[in-house]
């Protein structure tokens, strides 16, 4: 990972935080998007940078707006001199009854979850292949098998797991494309599941118990690090949750 370059999205806090520390900690450069959390953002980026100096950087940037990320991938460039790896982390989630989705539902959990990757993917993909490089799509154990209440952002990250297949093939030699898709790892910060539900979702996990976020940062920098054969593949890290869904 020394001297390689990483674009996170979302990354000032939760699982995106998680993984830029992983990486950093194995030698890359790190670039940390953020859409609203630049107080995090600019924390996280002091701490690394006084591990190891201009090792990282942050961009702010609204992922919804797709004129926005040719200038986060030339922000990139410009800091880093090149980029190796692109995380799509960057996430909303919350549920829509299906009766009562609307287009701004549709727009932030489609813009966020799908069309936000695959035209950030498209503006990094030059400099990715000419690095050889790879991305990362974090998707979820519902892609494949949805959850209830939640129809929007299943299809979404439904669509993302596709997406991931569909760039593997049309980035291939090149470009490696992969996706991790995170089960109990962290629960949302609203009460949307109370301590019931996580308790229920838990026992349904073949391992009894909840992941920490480093089991998806440490997915992500084996697909980066140790993958080189591996492309349009989805690594489920769930405590084996989809192994009996």
């Amino acid at each position: 990972m020394k001297m390689k370059t990483v674009l996170i999205t979302g990354a000032a806090r939760r699982l995106g935080q998680a993984i830029a520390r992983e990486l950093h900690a194995s030698g890359a450069n790190v670039m940390v998007h953020y859409r609203q959390a630049a107080a995090e953002a600019e924390g996280l980026v002091a701490e690394l940078n006084v591990v190891r100096p201009c090792s990282a950087a942050c961009l702010q940037a609204d992922l919804l707006r797709i004129d926005t990320l040719t200038t986060l991938v030339d922000g990139t460039i410009d800091r880093f001199g090149q980029l190796d790896a692109l995380i799509n982390n960057a996430s909303s989630f919350y549920p829509t009854p299906f009766t009562a989705i609307d287009e701004a539902a549709w727009d932030d959990l489609i813009g966020s979850n799908l069309r936000a990757p695959l035209f950030l993917t498209q503006a990094a993909a030059p400099h990715l292949i000419a690095s050889r490089g790879s991305v990362i799509n974090i998707t979820d154990i519902h892609a494949e098998r949805p959850l209830a209440g939640y129809p929007l952002y299943c299809t979404a990250k439904a669509g993302l797991l596709g997406l991931t297949r569909a760039l593997a093939i049309e980035l291939a030699p090149e470009v490696r494309v992969n996706a991790v898709a995170p089960g109990a790892i962290l629960w949302p910060e609203s009460d949307i599941f109370d301590s019931t539900m996580q308790q229920e979702i838990i026992d349904h996990t073949l391992l009894r118990r909840a992941g920490q976020p480093r089991d998806i940062a440490r997915a992500v920098r084996y697909l980066i690090e140790h993958a080189d054969y591996v492309t349009g593949q989805v690594i489920n890290v769930d405590g084996g949750r989809t192994a009996h869904l």
